[in-house]
């Protein structure tokens, strides 16, 4: 097993590949303070250990629900802004995350396959029901996997976030002693998956926060060192269709 990277346990047609980065592999992104040589490097080194067969499509996220289709190669060095991706083509599609919910999904035969950056806001925005969506197929069709993030032992939040999903999701918030909640924001990811038709969900239950060792995470980290790293998850086709 290689220490910059795990091989999600989901079922994957074939000819597709999927791959979720580490602390270790190094930071992926380029926000602000990030030393851009260094990201680029980590960048690179993955690339060539995974054996890649292009750049991956990067995206500007910003917790929204915007979903672009990838029919030609993005500009790396201009990424859409976005927080879902899909394609029908061979590209290699990349989500940034550090506590936010990483979401890859293809149909069983592989011909289409999407990824989305689902954080609170864009969860309750609906960047997944978009991301399935814009694959236009029927969501029973699909195999999806939800990656590490913050988990509900962990993510504490304030009455915006509870409203944010209204009285069909209170079952995902279990009040503390502080006044606030603890939200289950993968588990609202599958019910909302499942509500729209989705049948094959598959829950990592990685927890970014509590496994410093392994992941970054943006809740844990910044308060200390003023940022956090970004660990990327990635679904590519090894072979053409």
């Amino acid at each position: 097993m290689s220490e910059r990277f795990f091989t999600p346990q989901w079922r994957l047609p074939a000819g597709l590949r999927a791959a979720f980065t580490l602390r270790s592999g190094g930071n992926l992104a380029t926000h602000v303070g990030d030393n851009a040589g260094d990201v680029a490097a980590n960048r690179m080194l993955l690339g060539r250990e995974l054996q890649l067969p292009g750049e991956p499509q990067w995206l500007n996220q910003v917790h929204g629900a915007r979903v672009v289709t990838v029919d030609t190669r993005i500009s790396a060095a201009m990424p859409p802004t976005a927080d879902g991706i899909v394609t029908r083509h061979d590209a290699v599609l990349a989500i940034q995350v550090a506590d936010c919910l990483p979401v890859l999904m293809t149909t069983h035969d592989g011909a289409r396959y999407g990824a989305a950056h689902a954080g609170w806001r864009g969860l309750a925005a609906g960047v997944l029901e978009n991301t399935v969506s814009a694959l236009a197929v029927d969501p029973a069709q699909l195999d999806i996997w939800l990656g590490p993030c913050i988990r509900q032992a962990a993510f504490e939040v304030g009455p915006e976030v509870v409203l944010a999903f209204g009285a069909a999701c209170q079952w995902a918030f279990q009040p503390n002693n502080r006044g606030r909640w603890q939200c289950d924001l993968a588990g609202i990811a599958a019910a909302r998956l499942r509500a729209i038709g989705a049948r094959s969900v598959n829950d990592c239950g990685l927890c970014t926060y509590t496994d410093a060792a392994r992941f970054f995470s943006h809740r844990r980290d910044a308060g200390t060192l003023g940022n956090s790293g970004r660990m990327a998850a990635l679904l590519w086709r090894t072979v053409s269709s």
